[in-house]
């Protein structure tokens, strides 16, 4: 497959997608229907750790 300015302009957008709607704790099934997939297992590529995420995680040690 060629690599074209369009295919990636939809691959970013795609990734981007995923992450967001991911980040705000949407369920992985929603996210595989509004994308398309067959399979969720397609989808999970977009389930990595981000920086963002990782930051919303509280440690009990927070509030002493």
């Amino acid at each position: 497959m060629p690599v074209t300015s369009h295919w990636l302009c939809h691959r970013y957008r795609t990734l981007t997608i995923a992450i967001w709607i991911l980040e705000n704790r949407t369920d992985i099934r929603y996210n595989k229907e509004l994308l398309g997939h067959s399979s969720s297992r397609t989808t999970e590529v977009y389930t990595h750790v981000s920086a963002r995420s990782l930051q919303k995680i509280r440690s009990p040690f927070d509030d002493l």
